[in-house]
């Protein structure tokens, strides 16, 4: 027999409390679970109106040292005593009611004496608190309520959707900014490569077609004697030749990268072509009851958008290059300018339906209420910046030989075909931002 897990059952005498109460039928024997087995426990209740002790006999489970096996109810509150209350938070606010390190939750952990369930999940919108008591599981679901409202309302947690007009559906559009962006991240490349490779008459030495191969490079006398039929070569006169060294093209990459650096100016800051759109409104919606309520607004405006629009078509010019703020020496935003074609105001009249919509529903927060509009096409944003630790250009950038090439460039006419919720940081197999709910603008004419 196997005596490291052996068992064997031992009376124990336990004193119990027991007041006289009136029961259906009596108190019968009772089962209780110890250790994970079932033992019965008898009973008998006085009649009496004071307090008596009992002794009631238990079977307990111990092992051969001696200890007694712990009971569920030591472990956890028992499912009577406990209160527990599900909040709807939201899947992006989760780090901020744990808290940098956890310091947010167990603070109101310790304060409620209660206990906070958030979930593993980083999709799931909802945390459990569980307490001894309705109302610390109440109160501590206030103060789970204050750090949700607090944080919306602060820059720390940042715009998750926005409703766009897109303009990557525009495949000429698309091509017309990768160029742009390879021209201003690779011209002074190329102009490096003809100065390296340039000695000072203009000449560059790797022209092998503009030299005259009949005039030898190395001076060289050669001598016969007839005797021996050899040949002797007199290398006492033999002028030196210099050469313009070679520079590899991976070290001319680098001065690059290190000059464009040196104005700010980086591949991250550049909008990715295949999101290119106009924004109408900015939102933050930090959880699934929002983003439905928000996909619903844009489905019921519909009719009157396209009222707005007069049911017709329409379609912007963009031209040329503008500073969100700032000066191109110290630029933050650049961004195409916006003109409806034909000077009309419907394309205006039909966000700001859209954006009344929103505000109705009450998914605008207060501080984006009194934000006006502007339409205007991004192309280069300082906020975008991947490498902003150590980079003194991390806020701005020195736009000023864009804007000297690329000030008045024609990027344009585009029909406007539809508007999207569309959610940031997440993209569809096109490219383009993932589309929550759309709009469909009119493509063509209606005629009566």
């Amino acid at each position: 027999m196997d005596r490291k897990k052996q068992k064997m059952v031992a009376n124990t005498w336990i004193p119990v409390s027991t007041q006289s109460r009136s029961t259906e039928g009596g108190l019968g024997d009772e089962k209780h679970d110890f250790g994970g087995q079932v033992q019965e426990i008898k009973c008998t209740v006085s009649s009496y109106e004071s307090t008596v002790q009992k002794a009631v006999q238990v079977s307990e489970v111990i092992d051969l040292e001696g200890r007694a096996t712990p009971s569920a109810d030591d472990e956890s509150l028992s499912a009577a005593q406990k209160h527990s209350v599900t909040v709807k938070a939201g899947a992006s606010l989760m780090r901020f009611i744990r808290g940098k390190g956890g310091s947010t939750q167990r603070t109101i952990e310790e304060e409620m004496k209660v206990k906070l369930i958030l979930p593993f999940s980083q999709n799931e919108d909802c945390l459990i608190i569980e307490g001894s008591s309705a109302e610390s599981v109440a109160r501590a679901s206030d103060r789970v309520q204050t750090v949700i409202d607090e944080t919306v309302k602060s820059r720390n947690l940042d715009y998750s959707h926005f409703v766009s007009l897109p303009l990557a559906i525009h495949p000429e559009l698309v091509n017309k900014l990768i160029n742009f962006q390879n021209s201003v991240l690779g011209i002074t490349v190329v102009n490096e490569d003809e100065n390296l490779e340039c000695d000072s008459s203009g000449k560059t030495s790797d022209s092998e077609g503009e030299q005259n191969l009949s005039e030898p490079q190395i001076a060289v006398e050669l001598k016969t004697e007839d005797s021996n039929d050899r040949v002797k070569m007199d290398k006492t006169n033999i002028p030196l030749v210099s050469y313009l060294p070679k520079v590899s093209k991976s070290s001319t990459s680098e001065s690059k990268a290190s000059k464009l650096l040196d104005l700010g100016i980086e591949k991250s800051i550049f909008i990715k072509p295949k999101t290119f759109h106009l924004t109408v409104l900015m939102l933050k919606l930090w959880n699934k009851d929002r983003i439905e309520a928000a996909a619903e607004v844009l489905r019921i405006v519909s009719p009157k958008v396209i009222d707005a629009l007069e049911n017709r078509p329409v379609s912007i010019r963009l031209k040329g290059l503008e500073c969100m703020k700032g000066s191109p020496a110290k630029a933050r935003v650049v961004y195409a300018p916006v003109e409806v074609i034909g000077g009309e105001d419907r394309l205006l009249r039909a966000c700001q339906v859209i954006t009344n919509a929103f505000i109705e529903a009450g998914l605008v927060l207060e501080n984006d209420l009194n934000q006006k509009l502007k339409l205007h096409a991004t192309i280069m944003n300082a906020r975008h910046r991947k490498s902003k630790k150590g980079s003194k250009k991390a806020d701005s950038f020195d736009a000023r030989k864009i804007f000297g090439q690329y000030g008045s460039e024609d990027w344009g006419e585009y029909l406007i075909c539809e508007a999207h919720l569309s959610q940031r940081f997440v993209f569809d197999d096109d490219g383009y931002y993932h589309c929550c709910a759309s709009l469909p603008f009119p493509e063509e004419m209606q005629l009566d």
